[in-house]
């Protein structure tokens, strides 16, 4: 499709969102411009090049009160795609353009102001080529980090009427840009689901506000509350708090914020809150730099230093985030995300294993090493649900990387995160690891047999000693998959996966360690990603492709297939 053809589509898209007017901008300068809202409207759309430098727009109320402030990548000679503005009490937007105009043209003849429009409704009809079927995604915009995750039983939930009969309510909250489907404008995006397969978009949970960004953070249930922790980003990163009274649809927060302050470390961030039944208080644990710190507290608000734990143990290639630390049978887990210093490059998560007793986390393993939840190139910022049932621990990662997570070839939407996932234990020699298996909800979306692969199946894989597992397609893309039991290796190489010239990081061979004889894969396809497990969760690897057409072909040589449409 040629661009006048594209952005004819695209302007046909926008026309459906029911368009009542377009704007009129007052130009002040060379980067300056001011709109004044003048219908009412519930929206207004606006316009995204991503090629473009951010625009700084300020909106203002009717009294000149500055109510928000956005960076939007405004449209200068194409439309990418459009994203709504909310006006509520808006009554003029101050927008100031960055980098170099002579080299864009006058401000007066910049697409954006031909394609702005007023609106009553946005439709978020899914137009995407690769949005998965099965796995969590937003309905528009960019998302990264998993945040605050927690399952409310029916029991306990609000008056929003979510839980009843049919049981609890899993909560999602995510980072998210609802201004552009690249990284910027972090809000609190928010999904909840009732089986965690099927999940229903929310209204936002955390705006920005003048401390800062909302970064990542955690959730926990106290009482008839809700209580949100997260860390906001301003010109320092300092810790908040936010409550809500509804079950976690809406939150209020925290008069006496920042509840713990900067810290010696640029990066002091992602506050992880738990109840520590074994110590009866509340933890609280935060990256700071290339350790994490805990702390404790008994009621929520005043927090005390405890405890550093991470010098000269795991990995130290990039900077340590989104912590987690919980209790699986008799042994405390500490799981550390990294960017950069993944195995294969970019964003990883890695795990440790020890003790804790509330105060100080002990690793059992030697310092030197190193233990990796998952091998693919595409997991990261895993965290856990607080307060799953059953004493499981679920846990969903971001399903991407950030080598290339803001070049991704899809517009609409950047990024969705992998199928939840149920931990355990086991050993092998004298080290304990993390076993990973899909979620025992998962079993519920196999459907009939079929004879090859669709955009969205499973395939289950009995393996011999040595086995070799290939997915292709019409347009000569394919995907090689190998396990070596001598080697006790698997592999999967994604170098011929796609046409992957938005990135020279992405084509990759990512290989884990089997920790003994595989005897069943379980291989999970949704349009844009890959997900192998060992049955018996001692593997893991999951990675995106990009495939010009659905992987519809599969040859095995050492083993025996299955595969299973996907119902959802």
């Amino acid at each position: 499709m040629n661009a006048k053809k594209l952005l004819s589509f695209l302007t046909a898209i926008a026309m459906a969102t029911g368009i009542t007017a377009h704007v009129s901008p007052i130009v002040l300068g060379d980067s300056h411009a001011m709109l004044k809202i003048t219908e009412n409207s519930r929206y207004l759309l606006i316009p995204i090049q991503e090629t473009e430098d951010i625009a700084s727009i300020a909106v203002l109320d009717a009294y000149n009160n500055m109510v928000k402030r956005l960076n939007v990548k405004l449209a200068i000679d194409r439309v990418d795609y459009w994203v709504p503005y909310e006006l509520n009490d808006a009554c003029l937007m101050d927008i100031e353009f960055h980098g170099d105009r002579r080299q864009k043209g006058a401000v007066s003849e910049f697409v954006c102001w031909r394609d702005m429009a007023y609106s009553d409704t946005f439709d978020v009809a899914n137009r995407e080529h690769f949005r998965p079927l099965y796995h969590h995604t937003p309905q528009y915009g960019w998302m990264n980090d998993p945040n605050g995750m927690f399952y409310m039983p029916s029991s306990q939930t609000g008056n929003d009427g979510q839980a009843g009969a049919a049981g609890g309510v899993w909560h999602l909250y995510y980072q998210y840009n609802p201004y552009g489907s690249q990284w910027e404008n972090m809000h609190w995006g928010h999904s909840t689901s009732r089986d965690l397969i099927h999940w229903e978009s929310q209204p936002i949970a955390l705006e920005p506000d003048w401390l800062g960004s909302i970064f990542s953070g955690s959730c926990v249930t106290a009482g008839d509350s809700v209580v949100a922790f997260y860390t906001s980003a301003g010109m320092h990163q300092t810790q908040s708090m936010a409550v809500s009274k509804d079950g976690g649809r809406s939150f209020k927060k925290f008069s006496g914020n920042p509840v713990m302050f900067t810290s010696d470390v640029p990066d002091f961030r992602d506050p992880n809150a738990f109840w520590n039944e074994d110590a009866q208080m509340w933890n609280l644990i935060l990256a700071a730099g290339q350790e994490m710190r805990i702390y404790s507290s008994h009621d929520l608000k005043e927090w005390k230093y405890e405890s550093a734990f991470g010098k000269e143990y795991g990995n130290h290639s990039g900077v340590w985030e989104c912590p987690d630390l919980f209790k699986i049978d008799d042994k405390w887990v500490l799981i550390c995300n990294i960017n950069p210093g993944g195995p294969f490059g970019g964003s990883a998560t890695q795990y440790f294993i020890g003790h804790f007793d509330g105060h100080k986390f002990t690793c059992e393993s030697m310092p030197k090493v190193t233990k990796w939840m998952d091998y693919g190139k595409d997991h990261y910022a895993t965290v856990s649900f607080y307060n799953a049932p059953e004493n499981r621990r679920v846990v969903l990662a971001w399903m991407s990387n950030w080598q290339y997570a803001n070049q991704v070839p899809t517009k609409q939407f950047r990024s969705a995160n992998s199928i939840p996932r149920d931990l355990g234990l086991f050993t092998c020699g004298e080290e304990t690891y993390l076993s990973v298996v899909p979620a025992k909800e998962m079993l519920a979306l196999r459907g009939q047999k079929v004879k090859h692969p669709t955009e969205a199946c499973e395939i289950v894989v009995d393996v011999k000693s040595q086995a070799e597992i290939v997915l292709s397609n019409v347009k000569g893309e394919q995907v090689v998959m190998t396990y070596d039991a001598v080697k006790q290796q698997f592999s999967m190489d994604r170098t011929k996966s796609c046409d992957a010239s938005f990135s020279e990081s992405f084509p990759c061979v990512t290989v884990a360690p089997t920790y003994g004889h595989i005897k069943q894969l379980r291989i999970f396809i949704d349009r844009c990603s890959i997900e192998v497990f060992d049955a018996d969760g001692k593997m893991a690897m999951t990675n995106l492709v990009f495939p010009a057409e659905p992987y519809n072909n599969i040859k095995v040589k050492g083993g025996k297939a299955v595969v299973y449409q996907i119902n959802n």
